[in-house]
């Protein structure tokens, strides 16, 4: 019993010592003290100023994964997007969906400015995460993500989901990078490529999307120049992939099986 007893005083004694360090060192840098609590503390971040519709978002529940894609739990769309916790660590699985007409036109929309991250930003035909659900983890051959990216451009896009099956997908490659949005908020994300061909039926919702555009490739060539001399924004993952492999793939929208990489992760 007495061990036990001194074992706990040793124990609350360092943790004391621990959070005076802790005092003395927030003194010094004018940081606010830290709390005595067990749990980790959360960032407080003030939402107030922020759309409605998109804080709700911010509870879903996406999947957290390390840096070779396997799954290791979940954590809420807000913690995923905070830098605070980017620069920890915290990665999240998301996608990136490129959809072209009959045309070989690119559809791009331009976020809406209700957006928390990148709002305002041209980008392509719709960005989003699986979400920590049993569909949308289920990663044979993708589909989970698949299943994700049908429900988001019906989300954002109005596309009925008829129109753009899981199965008529096709996964490319993955992408990882990271991107600051502003000062709390950013994107650390496996981004999983995907294409399709299809003509579909549009009815965008404003509070996703303010503006969305089918390009050719000269007319994206022309945006990538505009966003260089800061006449634009377009979002960082979108030039990223806009950079390195969109025009390559683009040229072979019918011989896409080619450049099929499931293995490896590009590290942007």
């Amino acid at each position: 019993g007495a061990r036990v007893l001194w074992a706990v005083r040793r124990s609350a004694a360092a943790r004391l010592v621990r959070v005076n360090k802790a005092a003395a060192r927030a003194r010094a840098l004018h940081l606010p003290a830290p709390q005595h609590t067990n749990g980790v503390r959360m960032p407080e971040i003030n939402t107030d100023h922020l759309d409605e519709k998109q804080v709700q978002l911010l509870a879903e529940m996406c999947i957290l994964i390390d840096d070779n894609d396997r799954k290791i739990g979940a954590d809420s769309k807000k913690n995923c997007h905070l830098n605070s916790n980017i620069d920890k660590g915290l990665l999240h699985r998301a996608f990136s969906v490129f959809l072209f007409n009959s045309e070989e036109k690119l559809l791009l929309q331009q976020r809406s400015n209700a957006k928390i991250t990148f709002p305002g930003c041209f980008t392509n035909t719709c960005c989003s995460h699986p979400l920590h659900t049993a569909s949308e983890l289920e990663e044979q051959d993708a589909i989970g993500v698949r299943r994700a990216a049908q429900r988001r451009l019906q989300a954002e896009l109005g596309v009925p989901t008829d129109q753009v099956p899981p199965e008529e997908m096709t996964y490319l490659t993955r992408i990882h990078y990271k991107a600051q949005s502003d000062g709390v908020w950013g994107e650390h994300e496996i981004d999983y490529i995907l294409f399709m061909q299809r003509d579909v039926d549009l009815n965008p919702d404003p509070n996703e999307i303010q503006s969305h555009c089918y390009v050719s490739k000269e007319e994206l060539k022309e945006i990538l120049e505009k966003a260089k001399k800061k006449e634009l924004e377009i979002t960082p993952w979108f030039s990223l992939i806009a950079e390195t492999f969109l025009f390559k793939w683009w040229d072979n929208l019918h011989n896409l099986k080619q450049f099929i990489d499931h293995d490896g992760i590009h590290r942007m």
